[in-house]
């Protein structure tokens, strides 16, 4: 008898599974063949443009989304355009956090919540922006509707005031120009390109980002930046509060201590540029 012969009733047959010589499955690839669409994608996608970026069939996209959307690693929303999942996330957030300067944060953000009273966060970049990985809540915890997994805008958070002033300029130019035309409409600061220009100046020359009530009336918050070996920006380390008794001066004690907090982690990565 052979080996397919010998194949027991209800077990798929490699041909069934689309199993190759060399292992793995075919059919498995190509779903991960859609998925890394979404990789390079700041916002949601038709099924034509998801389409054309995998060099597949409309229909044969359509059977794959269809399967993730059940599965929750592609949502759709009410204009049939489609993004990643919290399937998705979860998978993204737990290989973040194997990651060292993730992994090296959590006894800091620990530490400085304790020492601050006030609610502490981590931010790195995700594919759509900055994106939180970790959260410790104060003993008088701030009304916001952010945790770990929130994408969090560029100009109106303090968080991503640091990533706008220190990230590479290619992943942030489309994001940050999209932002400049929605602030222009409603005449916040910053709207223009000088403005934003003088607003990363100073993010850039205190390293430090600022924000009193930009991204939420009567939040206030201040982050910093945390960079590798190699003097990339990997982390921002970030504390906010109620605008009622946050300290949000950059000269002040929250400041001094989140940048602190930012510095001995660099250090710990290896950036050179990390004062003692």
């Amino acid at each position: 008898m052979n080996d397919k012969q010998a194949a027991s009733p209800g077990v798929p047959t490699e041909q069934e599974e689309g199993t190759g010589r060399a292992g793995g499955v075919q059919a498995l690839e190509t779903g991960l063949t859609v998925l890394d669409v979404f990789a390079d994608a700041i916002r949601p996608m038709m099924l034509k443009d998801i389409a054309q970026a995998a060099g597949m069939h409309p229909a044969k996209v359509h059977r794959y989304l269809a399967s993730f959307v059940r599965r929750g690693y592609v949502e759709q929303d009410v204009q049939g355009r489609y993004s990643l999942g919290r399937g998705a996330l979860r998978i993204g957030l737990a290989s973040l956090a194997a990651l060292d300067a993730v992994r090296l944060a959590t006894p800091l953000l620990d530490e400085l919540s304790n020492m601050l009273g006030e609610t502490v966060l981590a931010a790195v970049w995700g594919n759509r922006g900055p994106t939180v990985v970790q959260w410790r809540d104060s003993p008088r915890p701030v009304m916001v509707n952010v945790r770990p997994g929130s994408v969090l805008p560029l100009l109106s958070s303090a968080t991503g005031r640091v990533f706008a002033a220190f990230m590479e300029e290619r992943l942030t130019a489309g994001l940050i120009e999209e932002e400049l035309g929605e602030r222009a409409a409603h005449g916040a600061y910053p709207s223009t390109a000088g403005e934003l220009r003088e607003l990363m100046a100073g993010v850039r020359a205190q390293h430090l980002g600022r924000v009193t009530g930009d991204v939420l009336p009567g939040v206030d918050s201040v982050s910093s930046p945390v960079f590798d070996y190699d003097g990339k920006l990997v982390l921002a380390i970030t504390a906010l509060g109620n605008s009622a008794r946050f300290d949000s001066d950059p000269g002040g004690p929250i400041a001094a201590a989140v940048r602190q907090a930012a510095q001995a982690l660099s250090r710990r990565l290896g950036y050179p540029g990390a004062t003692e």
